[in-house]
């Protein structure tokens, strides 16, 4: 039995992944910032799959605290890193503070992960990253957010070299229209369909099927897989 550990797995995708692994008999590890929240997930989830599933207290933000908290993760097979932070934060009015503490997370915080699993990962062991759509098309209050979603990319390309032959990629999604934050809000969903070719916005379980093509794949390595629909 394989153990996937997704960070950031109490909503949207990350919660999607860590369903679909419990229902293949995965031993499911997942985590939230509050020791309660997570708990309370994998109990919902173990209940839904009839699978394994715990839940941990991580925050990335909190880089010298990760290898604590995953002390009770002995091995590990797929590691999937999903939790960021949300930014909109223009050069006009530039928030330090919001800005570092979403390029600690996704940068500093993803590769500590990494960092401390990287002697207890299988042999066959995978990595899957989670950038954003933001690192090709930035707008007004992206620039934070679009620096470190395009620097997903290179540890993408330091963390191959490294992790060999472990693989690692990372997925790339446009809106997901069934997600928390897009699916009440219908102005978004409206602009970013019309700018897709296909006409059609991602759903949840399109972005987990990609997401298990680049987990389980053997020969999928040091890939950024964009999934967009197509955009004019």
């Amino acid at each position: 039995m394989s153990t996937v550990l997704i960070v950031g797995a109490t909503q949207g995708t990350g919660r999607a992944l860590a369903a679909e692994y419990a229902r293949r008999g995965a031993d499911v590890v997942i985590t939230g910032r509050t020791q309660e929240r997570a708990a309370e997930v994998a109990e919902e989830l173990a209940g839904e799959s009839g699978g394994t599933v715990r839940g941990l207290a991580l925050d990335l933000s909190r880089p010298a605290e990760i290898a604590a908290a995953l002390e009770s993760v002995r091995t590990v097979d797929r590691v999937v890193l999903v939790g960021m932070v949300r930014d909109m934060n223009t050069t006009r009015a530039y928030d330090v503070v919001t800005a570092t503490t979403l390029a600690t997370t996704k940068i500093v915080g993803y590769t500590t992960v990494v960092a401390s699993l990287r002697e207890r990962m299988s042999a066959d062991a995978s990595v899957l990253l989670f950038g954003g759509m933001a690192k090709d098309i930035p707008y007004p209050g992206s620039t934070t957010l679009t620096a470190v979603n395009a620097a997903v990319q290179g540890l993408v390309r330091t963390l191959s070299v490294e992790l060999a032959p472990v693989r690692v990629n990372s997925l790339h999604p446009w809106a997901i229209v069934d997600s928390p934050v897009v699916v009440d809000n219908e102005q978004l969903q409206d602009m970013a369909q019309k700018m897709t070719l296909t006409g059609r916005l991602a759903t949840m379980a399109d972005i987990v099927d990609g997401c298990l093509f680049l987990l389980e794949n053997p020969i999928a390595n040091g890939i950024d897989l964009t999934l967009n629909g197509g955009i004019a």
